[in-house]
């Protein structure tokens, strides 16, 4: 149905109650009937997968001298076991040794529910609602006798887990465990990749039936929420869909200023869905109507600094080095320098996988070198500030001979779909 008409339904429909009319009309929703669920046939994780990542952690424990790890509710948790759970007051956690079975630390009243989302077996120990759970972790290294050793902490793990344990746990060490949570799920398994992959073929479908109707007048909400549904009907699970219009372009996360498309304008779309928990993130830029010489020009200048950073991503190469490479081109281009505008003013890729945003960067200064598994972002926008901006963003992964692309970037501002 024309834009049009769904405005004028919506704003009749606000003016019956002063006619003195009770029934409402809604707007017509938008047609999705021509669209199928892209991933009914996407391969779960499987437990011997998940059992693999648990033997590796433990291997990585050993290596670095840590006699157990403990890890909150998220995507962490998702990882190792399977469990999908929400942070609150009450603790759940995980306690992985570094040798048997791993635990569960839960409330009485959720263990039911914990071993139903249970994908590994696991010792689960529960605490009653007057009881110190840190305490019932603590009690578990003990038993195990890994008091004496270093436990690691979950980067993201709030302050009263971890000093709670400090405090159930006087004179025992406590670290970080990033070389085994970021040793294991930095490198990404062919199955995890392949749910990537799916999620990504996702995004793009809903991105060529939304350009496609996208109008004259739509704000950025009403693309937005045709992104959104598009998205859902092609299976995925809606993550984010940042859709930024004209002078918002210029600010890589928008501004509160509302905008509508018009002709002439950047129409910048930044959208993601996830697959069986695993992420896509896309941007694609382009002009509703004719664009002119300069947003061509610009648009034309991040094409090429994706290619940059592309050749730049090799076997190897400190992850950092990717970023320079962009920021050399911006810079010879008159840009800059650094994160001076007009340019670009974010680092030029992240890591992505369970979260939309996971260690590493493509940043300077980071010195992990990339290898096999790994996946980033690939998103070295240019922004003018009070004119435009334009953001292309692809991700990779990886591979034993160099990096391969999720979504193919568009080679042209009037094809940005391909």
């Amino acid at each position: 149905m024309p834009l049009t008409t769904r405005r004028q339904m919506l704003t009749a429909a606000a003016a019956l109650p002063l006619l003195g009319v009770s029934h409402v009309v809604r707007a017509a929703e938008p047609d999705l009937s021509g669209l199928r669920d892209m991933t009914r046939d996407a391969q779960p994780i499987t437990v011997e997968e998940r059992r693999g990542r648990i033997a590796k952690a433990q291997a990585l424990m050993k290596a670095a001298g840590i006699g157990a790890i403990v890890v909150e509710p998220g995507s962490s948790l998702v990882y190792f076991t399977g469990l999908r759970w929400g942070r609150s007051e009450r603790l759940t956690a995980l306690v992985l040794p570094v040798e048997g079975e791993p635990c569960i630390v839960t409330p009485f009243f959720e263990a039911p529910r914990t071993q139903e989302g249970l994908a590994v077996p696991a010792d689960i120990r529960v605490w009653q609602e007057h009881e110190d759970p840190l305490r019932l972790v603590a009690g578990f290294l003990r038993e195990r006798k890994l008091a004496n050793r270093p436990i690691g902490i979950e980067e993201t793990a709030r302050f009263f887990a971890f000093d709670g344990l400090r405090q159930a746990l006087p004179g025992t060490a406590i670290t970080s465990a990033n070389p085994v949570v970021r040793g294991c799920r930095m490198i990404k398994s062919s199955a995890e990749i392949a749910l990537m992959q799916r999620a990504t073929d996702v995004t793009l479908a809903a991105y060529r039936f939304v350009h496609a109707r996208i109008e004259r007048g739509m704000s950025q909400r009403d693309i937005a929420g045709l992104m959104d549904a598009a998205t859902a009907k092609l299976g995925g699970d809606p993550e984010f869909s940042l859709v930024l219009v004209g002078e918002g372009a210029a600010y890589p996360h928008g501004t509160r200023t509302p905008a509508a498309v018009a002709d002439g304008r950047i129409v910048l779309m930044d959208c993601g869905c996830t697959v069986q928990g695993y992420q896509s993130d896309v941007s694609r830029t382009f002009v509703h109507g004719a664009a002119s010489a300069e947003q061509r020009k610009v648009w034309d200048q991040v094409a090429r600094g994706q290619q940059v950073a592309f050749a730049a991503a090799k076997l190897g190469t400190p992850a950092g080095q990717v970023d320079d490479a962009v920021r050399g081109y911006y810079a010879s281009l008159g840009y800059g320098p650094d994160y001076k505008l007009p340019g670009l003013s974010h680092r030029t890729g992240h890591g992505i996988g369970l979260d939309g945003h996971e260690p590493v960067n493509l940043v300077r200064g980071e010195a992990t070198r990339l290898a096999p598994g790994m996946c980033f972002s690939n998103e070295p926008g240019i922004y003018i500030p009070g004119s435009f901006g334009v953001r292309l963003e692809d991700c990779f992964h990886m591979t034993a001979g160099g990096p391969q692309w999720f979504s193919t970037p568009p080679k042209s501002i009037d094809a940005p779909l391909g």
